[in-house]
């Protein structure tokens, strides 16, 4: 597998993870318990870290031997 055909995974992840955001948060907005309310915010706040890590290595991934492309220094060693 190559660096951009693992992007493209990558970018796939992303969309899974935006879409279990999606649900819950609307499944947060429809619950009047206060303490599954916190246990959603605690999930989406995880998939949150994990939805913009995702992006970034989509992005690192796809770029990565592009000429000129300033790397997240995150992802270097």
């Amino acid at each position: 597998m190559t660096l951009l055909e693992l992007s493209v995974e990558y970018r796939a992840h992303a969309e899974a993870l935006k879409e279990r955001i999606r649900l819950l948060r609307a499944r947060q907005a429809g619950t009047r318990d206060p303490g599954e309310r916190l246990a959603l915010e605690g999930r989406i706040k995880l998939l949150g870290t994990m939805l913009r890590e995702a992006r970034e290595l989509a992005v690192l991934t796809e770029r990565y031997y592009e000429r000129g492309y300033k790397r997240n220094a995150k992802y270097t060693l």
